[in-house]
């Protein structure tokens, strides 16, 4: 317990927390560069990462303020520059660069962020040469996006009051750099699309920096101008100067004073492009008038006597008259014959005939079939001769013609066979063989007295 009490005993917390206060007392703010690995992008908006060489890593974390400010996108190989400070993760022992700025290596962070937002939105089709709108050639009121106080209105206003000092210009004006310039500008953009009646739109502002201009590559702004029913002229810092907005507009113009040029073509040009089509198309009508007069000359000379015209026309009148009447004689003869040789083939091919042909034929039939019934009938006589005699051969009526007779009990109707049907004072019905008499029984004998009797 003693050795223990001469030496002073840390917890784990209290050592990080050591360890914390050293790292970040020397090495407040550092520059590191490495390759990107194991990025992370959790919804916190916080971005890790790893930072490594051949021989060694460092783990890196980009709070979400900082990020919010960077201009391009980190992918896994990417080689970067950071700046930033050492501190401890104490929750794992960690130690860890909380960056605050990073660039690519070899290349600016806003060069690469241009080239990222330009790829991504080519593949869109965002630039495309089919969406892009034409610029119309005399439009009566121009629309203007830009600073109000910096030199590109006032070119714009120079060149355009010189080139048509009529033409009405309408400004929304915006902030072109900074904090919340895209936004103003993407805003202003959409207003004129939503509220102002102008027929093409100017969108820019003068030269500077890169990040002077950057305001005119956010993702905003070009998808304003990609998304504007009016056409949209993109007049950008100088013209060696190149923004994504140049390439969502639908014209890029070097300076806004060339976007004045190139939105309205000069009075003074327009005047003397009048005043020469003016003087060809008299020169045309003259001429076309010294033609038509030369022609009606010509018509003149031609014309002969009215009267000697009417006469020769007659005359063919007549003749064509004559060779009528004849071609319709000949016509009407031909067709007389061709209708009497088919009035012939008629004949000879009447209905009538075929019809007389057909009623010989049925008389004759009907003559046939009534000799065949009368056979049929005959037969049939014969037959039924034949069969009454033998159902008279075996009728109980010619038994009755014999000296028989049948009893039938006048109660009931029933034929007595036996009998054993009969009693004492039953009353019968005897049939004879001509006309019935009814009898009254007084004696009943049993069948087999009768037989003895017998």
């Amino acid at each position: 317990m003693e050795l223990f009490a001469e030496k002073r005993i840390l917890t784990v917390s209290q050592l990080s927390a050591l360890v914390k206060d050293v790292l970040e007392e020397n090495f407040e703010q550092v520059w590191v560069e490495g390759e990107v690995s194991n990025l992370a992008t959790p919804q916190s908006g916080h971005i890790y990462l790893t930072l490594k060489d051949a021989g060694a890593q460092l783990k890196c974390v980009l709070f979400r303020a900082a990020a919010r400010s960077l201009r391009f996108k980190i992918r896994d190989g990417m080689r970067l520059i950071v700046r930033g400070r050492i501190s401890v993760f104490a929750q794992r022992g960690d130690y860890q660069l909380i960056a605050e700025y990073m660039e690519p290596q070899g290349i600016g962070a806003l060069q690469l962020a241009f080239l990222q937002l330009k790829e991504r939105l080519a593949g869109e089709g965002l630039f495309a040469e089919a969406r892009k709108k034409p610029i119309p050639r005399l439009p009566r009121r121009i629309g203007v996006v830009t600073s109000p106080t910096g030199a590109a209105i006032h070119d714009i206003l120079t060149v355009l009051d010189r080139r048509f000092a009529n033409i009405e210009v309408l400004l929304i004006p915006v902030k072109v750099q900074g904090e919340g310039a895209a936004a103003e500008i993407a805003s202003a953009i959409r207003d004129f699309n939503l509220y102002r009646d102008v027929d093409v739109l100017i969108v820019g502002r003068g030269g500077g920096s890169l990040e002077d201009l950057w305001a005119f590559n956010e993702e905003v702004v070009a998808r304003a101008i990609a998304s504007s029913r009016i056409p949209v002229i993109s007049a950008v810092g100088h013209e060696i100067d190149f923004t994504i907005a140049d390439l969502a507009a639908d014209l890029r113009a070097p300076t806004p004073s060339a976007a004045a040029e190139l939105v309205i073509t000069s009075k003074a040009e327009l005047t003397t492009l009048v005043q020469t089509l003016e003087h060809r198309l008299g020169r045309a009508a003259a001429g076309l008038i010294t033609g038509l007069k030369s022609r009606v000359g010509m018509a003149q000379a031609a014309l002969r006597d009215p009267a000697m015209l009417i006469g020769q026309l007659g005359q063919r009148v007549d003749f064509m008259q004559e060779r009528m009447s004849s071609l319709l004689g000949r016509m009407l003869a031909r067709h007389s014959d061709r209708l009497s040789a088919l009035i012939e083939t008629l004949r000879l091919r009447s209905p009538g005939r075929a019809v007389e042909h057909g009623w010989d034929q049925l008389q004759n039939l009907v003559a046939r079939r009534d000799q065949a019934v009368q056979r049929r009938m005959d037969q049939l006589r014969e037959a039924v001769a034949r069969r009454t005699g033998a159902l008279d051969a075996l009728s109980p009526l010619a038994t009755l013609a014999r000296g028989y007779s049948l009893a039938q009990r006048e109660k009931d109707g029933l034929l007595v066979r036996s009998s054993d049907q009969l009693a004492v004072g039953d009353r019968l019905r005897l049939r004879l063989h001509r006309g019935s008499a009814g009898c009254l029984v007084e004696t009943v004998a049993s069948p087999g007295a009768d037989q003895g009797s017998a």
